[in-house]
């Protein structure tokens, strides 16, 4: 994401800007979005602000006296990151063109550009999203996808919210960028028997079986710095770090598609980017539903 930033970290930030995205799947409003140049009068300079500074974007909001909000959800707590980023981009379209481009919309397009700036697919993004006034620790816990899952769950989970297997697998192929902390992979690397020797190895000397939770892994260990199809491969020799990402190599239905992704990348780059547009039109808010946060960390003052 290198259009976002500069930092060491950048990757990282490009994966958690990724998993912000997937809690669209927790919208509640169902509409259709606008064309993607919604704000070529309102705001021209809006996508080129996005790109060079940097669901329904409630992963933002911070705890209120009314509600506890999702960062401290299970799967977020000390993993998701890059909220400054996002905080940058706002500020800047804030002093170019107050009130106009929601959280939510700058966190869509952010995506793919994180995407696009660390070598994978790009894709039309829909835009015209608002801001949620609320936010639902229960509902982040419940709507992500544990790593603990199996393969059953993976495709239950993702069915529910209208995703074939087949785009579960290119979905989870987010994952060749990013990392994952200790405790969500120190079961597998001491416990599971479907995973190479010297990779749990590796993986074991900076997860100690106590202790260390929040110390990190790339889940991609091949190239967790490209957007690439290295993660897939990676199943096949049984070096996932997750649980859940083994499950989509481990003998069951999803093992050919991952054979698939790992020896030929344009069709994962195309499934990846058509699964990815489907997501960002999953039951945004529209219309007069929501508003457009001034400050994307709490709902506007009445």
């Amino acid at each position: 994401m290198a259009y976002l930033c500069s930092s060491p970290s950048t990757f990282d930030i490009a994966s958690k800007i990724l998993w912000a995205v997937f809690l669209l799947l927790v919208g509640v409003a169902s509409a259709q979005l606008s064309s993607t140049n919604i704000y070529t009068t309102s705001c021209p300079s809006a996508l080129s602000i996005i790109q060079g500074a940097g669901c329904d974007a409630s992963i933002l909001l911070d705890d209120t006296s009314s509600f506890t909000g999702e960062k401290t959800a299970p799967p977020n707590l000390n993993s998701v990151r890059g909220f400054e980023v996002i905080d940058n981009i706002k500020s800047q379209l804030e002093t170019s063109c107050a009130g106009v481009v929601s959280c939510a919309d700058i966190l869509a397009v952010a995506a793919r550009d994180a995407v696009v700036a660390l070598g994978g697919p790009s894709w039309t993004v829909q835009l015209g999203r608002r801001d949620a006034t609320t936010a639902s620790l229960s509902a982040a816990t419940n709507n992500i996808p544990a790593p603990t899952l199996n393969l059953t769950g993976l495709i239950s989970a993702f069915s529910n919210k209208g995703f074939t297997a087949n785009e579960m697998v290119a979905l989870s192929g987010s994952h060749t960028i990013g990392q994952a902390r200790c405790t969500t992979f120190r079961a597998r690397i001491y416990n599971e028997t479907n995973i190479a020797a010297a990779f749990a190895t590796t993986r074991r000397s900076n997860c100690p079986s106590t202790g260390g939770d929040n110390n990190l892994a790339p889940l991609d260990v091949t190239s967790s710095t490209s957007f690439d199809n290295a993660y897939f491969t990676n199943l096949l020799n049984q070096r996932g770090l997750l649980h859940s990402d083994q499950q989509l190599f481990s003998g069951g239905s999803t093992d050919s598609q991952v054979r698939a992704y790992s020896s030929n990348l344009a069709s994962f780059r195309s499934d990846f980017a058509n699964a990815m547009i489907k997501m960002g039109n999953l039951s945004p808010l529209t219309g007069t539903n929501g508003q457009i946060r001034t400050n994307c960390r709490r709902v506007n003052s009445s």
